[in-house]
């Protein structure tokens, strides 16, 4: 079984378009995409996949392997192998930036962008670096996911999505997070909270997007400072959206900010 049917690769517009790689974020998949990713399939090649675990991926859960985030960028870099992409602009949501960016940096041949929205390098805090998190809250959340995970999700979602006033879209979050099973779901979301890749952001070497919502519970507006500031050639965008998933709540903004983005970007 190759690459695409692993990760339940689609593909859309034109087959000679700069590509576009979406990658979802912890407890979603591909599907979540679906207000943003459409929007460029005039213009671009447009690549969806789903991580081990999520949506109609067939990959093997592999604990080792998924117990830090090198292990999903593996993937990332599978799926872009496989297909024969260059000059692909990965756009990563939530962990998934942290990802593109550990994708890029091991193999930056088939990248020619980066485009982060909501990233994090590290939830809990380091002083002077502010993550949003102390380490006692991390470990409480992790033992919380595993002890009750359904229950754990329904808490959890809304508060991630924001929004309050749309309850439909942490409705949404949480049933996505209850398709993924629970020890999968753990994994991930170890790897993702106790990882710390702020020495991976100085090694970024293409140009790179960084979205950044306010009032986000999940990456603060101080990370995305410390993102932009960090990777070389950066530019920071701040969002009028609020919550963590702009790509559900704020599509049309989203789509503006990367679109813009990607006028600047020379191809080959």
């Amino acid at each position: 079984m190759d690459a695409a049917e692993l990760h339940n690769v689609t593909v859309s517009g034109p087959e000679d378009g700069q590509p576009l790689v979406f990658a979802h974020g912890f407890g979603c998949d591909q599907h979540m995409w679906r207000h943003v990713a459409p929007r460029f399939e005039r213009t671009h090649r447009v690549i969806r996949f789903d991580y081990v675990g999520a949506g109609g991926s067939k990959a093997e859960f592999d604990p080792d392997k998924y117990a830090t985030l090198e292990g999903y960028a593996s993937d990332v870099l599978e799926v872009v192998h496989g297909l024969g992409l260059r000059d692909a602009v990965l756009v990563g949501h939530s962990v998934s930036s942290m990802i593109g960016a550990l994708a890029q940096v091991t193999d930056p041949e088939p990248f020619g962008g980066l485009v982060m929205v909501g990233p994090s390098p590290r939830y809990v805090d380091d002083p002077p670096y502010v993550g949003g998190f102390d380490e006692p809250a991390i470990r409480g959340l992790l033992d919380a996911l595993r002890s009750n995970y359904l229950g754990w999700s329904a808490s959890m979602a809304p508060m991630i999505v924001g929004n309050a006033e749309r309850p439909e879209l942490g409705e949404e979050l949480t049933a996505s997070f209850c398709r993924m099973d629970p020890e999968i779901a753990a994994t991930f979301a170890g790897a993702t909270f106790l990882s710390d890749h702020r020495d991976v952001l100085p090694r970024v070497s293409v140009p790179t997007l960084v979205l950044q919502c306010r009032d986000d519970v999940i990456a603060p507006v101080s990370v995305g400072e410390y993102v932009a500031a960090t990777v070389p050639q950066a530019e920071l965008v701040l969002l009028d959206a609020t919550g963590h998933c702009p790509n559900l709540s704020h599509p049309d903004e989203t789509v503006e900010a990367i679109a813009d983005f990607l006028q600047k970007q020379p191809v080959g």
